[in-house]
């Protein structure tokens, strides 16, 4: 099967279905092909993410502990201080990140004292020198602009799985917010980061169907996170099995070679791969990761940095280096 590797937002369902479905090996292959042609194979995007609001939302997604209805071991945490922020981007961006993500569990973001509070955490971070994102929730395109004007770099909104199967994991929110609140986004020029979680319970079809949306967008998203399931105790999802790798490592792939330009995550369920197991991610394309200290800046486990240094040493990777420092988009 010849693939273009040029970018286009043209793409049908059975497009992808044939590269999803190709064999293994072949389709890693043509991944990594694709994925030398558009960026430098030895870096990898170093990322920190911060949950700077955690708990107590009134949101059902199936798949989150953070919920407020569900009963797990995440304690509820109050809006953080913004010097507290500050000090956890420095040490972030000490330890080789180039891109820091403050996540809050809101399922909209207010006009309020809060949202002031993240506007200066904003400007502060940016005014270290990395690429500031923020998940927050649904959001209006006035305040999609004011982030955007205090330096927001990246936003992230996950579609989470299809149009189709999504009202099986959510029912408190329509796909389409999902979709109006990335639009809101763009518009205000912020870059976009959206991918999706696999392990839900969907089908092949729902990921092929989440991918196409995402590479039918007018412009592909700047940053992709393939999730695999985090098993959170409490959650509805607590007893689906683990992903599989090679589940993970077809997902990456096939996004790598339809979202050429886009930066690919490896992001949830890394914590239950080896060393092997990202590996075979890096080659199918993945050249992003979130990084950070063990247990204190996620709500589930991350690998430790010194853990994550010692396997990109091992793989001759590198943290991958902020080109410039530009600080918003505006095209």
């Amino acid at each position: 099967m010849n693939i273009s590797t040029e970018i286009r937002n043209t793409w049908t369902k059975e497009e992808i279905e044939k590269i999803y479905h190709l064999p293994l090996l072949d389709l890693i292959y043509k991944a990594a092909t694709v994925h030398r042609e558009y960026h430098n194979p030895s870096e990898v995007q170093i990322s920190t993410l911060l949950s700077i609001k955690t708990g107590g939302c009134p949101e059902d997604c199936s798949y989150c502990g953070q919920a407020a209805r569900y009963h797990t071991n995440i304690k509820v945490q109050a809006l953080l201080p913004v010097e507290t922020v500050i000090s956890h981007a420095k040490k972030a961006k000490e330890n080789g990140s180039s891109r820091f993500c403050m996540a809050a569990a809101w399922r909209e973001v207010r006009d309020n004292r809060d949202f002031d509070r993240v506007i200066d955490m904003v400007k502060g971070v940016n005014e270290l020198g990395l690429e500031v994102c923020c998940t927050l929730g649904m959001l209006t395109e006035e305040q999609a602009v004011k982030l955007q004007e205090a330096g927001l770099y990246a936003y992230n909104h996950n579609l989470d799985t299809s149009e189709q199967y999504y009202e099986e994991i959510i029912s408190t929110r329509k796909f389409d917010n999902r979709i109006n609140t990335i639009n809101n986004v763009r518009k205000a020029g912020i870059t976009v980061c959206s991918g999706g979680i696999i392990g839900l319970g969907e089908t092949h079809k729902d990921r092929i169907s989440m991918l196409l949306t995402l590479a039918t967008m007018p412009k592909h998203p700047e940053s992709v996170p393939i999730n695999a399931l985090a098993r959170v105790k409490g959650t509805p999802l607590e007893n689906n099995p683990k992903v599989d790798t090679w589940e993970m490592v077809r997902m990456i792939a096939t996004a790598r070679i339809i979202m050429p330009a886009s930066i690919v995550r490896l992001s949830a369920g890394r914590i239950e791969m080896d060393e092997t197991e990202q590996a075979w991610c890096f080659m199918a394309g993945a050249n992003s990761i979130f990084a950070g200290e063990r247990e204190t800046l996620l709500v589930t486990p991350n690998p430790g940095i010194s853990e994550d240094m010692q396997m990109l040493n091992t793989l001759g990777l590198k943290p991958m280096i902020k080109e410039t420092e530009t600080t918003c988009v505006t095209d």
